[in-house]
């Protein structure tokens, strides 16, 4: 999870400097800009695809461990019953 975070923080860091550069400045050159975005588009794809990679990992691991772990049932006393006896 740490590298999906780490994605998607790069992309949010160069989001908002590309927003301030076009705040800023008097024109913008459009092909500089679509090559950002689309910087930032690979990079927003990278931090997902980290995270669904995550997530795949920890499923797993999770099912793993719980196939693993033996199955523990609780002793249950069974309280002995007394027979009656049939009158002869």
């Amino acid at each position: 999870m740490n590298d999906a975070t780490e994605w998607l923080q790069y992309a949010r860091g160069l989001t908002e400097m590309l927003a301030e550069f076009v705040h800023e400045s008097d024109s913008v050159d459009c092909r500089q800009m679509a090559l950002s975005l689309e910087a930032v588009a690979a990079l927003t794809h990278m931090g997902v695809q980290s995270a669904a990679a995550a997530h795949a990992r920890i499923s797993l691991e999770t099912r793993e461990r719980a196939q693993a772990e033996p199955v523990v049932v609780p002793a249950v006393r069974i309280p002995k019953q007394r027979l009656s006896r049939c009158p002869d």
